[in-house]
């Protein structure tokens, strides 16, 4: 990538220095792991499960009824959603274990649900946690013109409807992804010498393939084959599946950087941001819905999207335990800790954020 933006290394050292030291003493005090417990274990069953479950009732070609394979394949959406929360979002992060294979086949789960994880690793880790809400740097805000999530980014009268059209194209992310958007951004990277190795790019045009059309045989082509409907009605119903993750899933990640409070920095004639990196996250992201134990257990612990971004390499179980520290340090040093106290009341504010963007 040409001349990526630079952080200070020089300021807020001290906020720095102790919030990782507060970090690091409330593991080692606890005597707790930094990776998964039994609870993301049980999660990662049940979330696999969950979307395995039904596409294997559906392609064992039992069901006789139209509205069960829509049932089934919504249900395996919710899986699909959790899934992306809940389990690849960790393994691929390298969070999930201490041990980097059972990271990277976890990681693999993403593949499983029609995604790829070469491309997430390289879109999400490097480019939107490096580089959160700088323009034309975080590839989450490099959205089609017809959506602005940026004020930097050039605006256009259909700007001004983006609050209302938007959740049409939220529904329909999944879908992209799993046809055009992985291969469009694997050759996109490959152009900003994000894969530098030529063989390596081919090679992983042909892994995103095959994993591609492996999805594809047994999401919706066997289910096609073995059931005793109308094609069009199975398709339609595996595209209900991922309206409802496409949905889940935007609302969640969205909700953490596209918000009223969040700050969208530019850099300087030289590349340069004037902050911290870890000062940086905590002025370009939010968190949403904090007592809400049950809600936090199936988004995987995006609802606290400060301490994720603060620190990936912790698995998301503990996110809610460390949120006071990172809350009272943060405040501690006059720096913000954009939090809202409910999920609906984040939508409410992300909407506000579309339309301001848009006028």
């Amino acid at each position: 990538m040409q001349h990526p933006p630079k952080f200070s290394r020089s300021l807020d050292r001290r906020f720095v220095k102790l919030l990782q030291k507060r970090v690091r003493q409330y593991f080692k005090e606890n005597q707790i792991s930094t990776h998964a417990n039994s609870s993301m274990i049980t999660k990662t069953i049940v979330m696999l499960l969950l979307f395995l479950g039904p596409i294997s009732i559906l392609c064992s070609g039992i069901v006789t009824s139209g509205w069960m394979v829509f049932l089934l394949y919504i249900t395996s959406g919710f899986g699909m959603a959790g899934i992306g929360m809940g389990v690849m979002h960790d393994a691929i992060h390298g969070s999930y274990s201490k041990h980097s294979k059972l990271n990277t086949i976890l990681g693999y789960s993403m593949n499983i649900i029609g995604a790829n994880a070469t491309v997430w690793h390289l879109q999400h880790n490097v480019l939107h946690h490096t580089y959160t809400n700088i323009h034309e740097a975080d590839d989450d805000l490099n959205m089609p013109f017809f959506l602005r999530f940026s004020p930097h980014k050039k605006k256009y009268k259909i700007h001004r409807f983006q609050f209302i059209y938007v959740w049409f194209f939220y529904s329909i992310s999944t879908l992209a992804w799993i046809t055009a958007k992985d291969f469009v951004r694997l050759t996109r990277y490959r152009k900003m010498g994000l894969i530098e190795d030529k063989k390596e790019f081919y090679r992983s045009l042909f892994h995103l393939t095959l994993w591609k059309l492996a999805y594809y045989m047994y999401a919706i082509v066997l289910p096609i084959l073995v059931l005793p409907f109308s094609p069009w009605l199975v398709i339609l119903a595996f595209i209900s599946m991922h309206l409802v993750t496409g949905l889940v899933i935007s609302c969640v990640f969205q909700v953490a950087h596209v918000m009223p409070d969040v700050n969208y920095p530019l850099t300087d004639n030289q590349g340069n941001i004037d902050n911290n990196w870890l000062v940086h996250q905590l002025l370009t992201t939010s968190n949403f819905s904090p007592k809400n134990k049950t809600f936090s257990w199936l988004i995987g612990g995006l609802n606290y999207q400060i301490e994720h971004h603060l620190f990936p390499n912790i698995c998301h179980v503990h996110y809610r335990d460390i949120s006071p520290i990172v809350r009272d340090t943060a405040l501690e040093f006059g720096i913000p800790y954009n939090q809202k106290s409910t999920f609906t009341g984040a939508i409410a504010d992300h909407i506000a954020m579309l339309r301001n963007l848009g006028r």
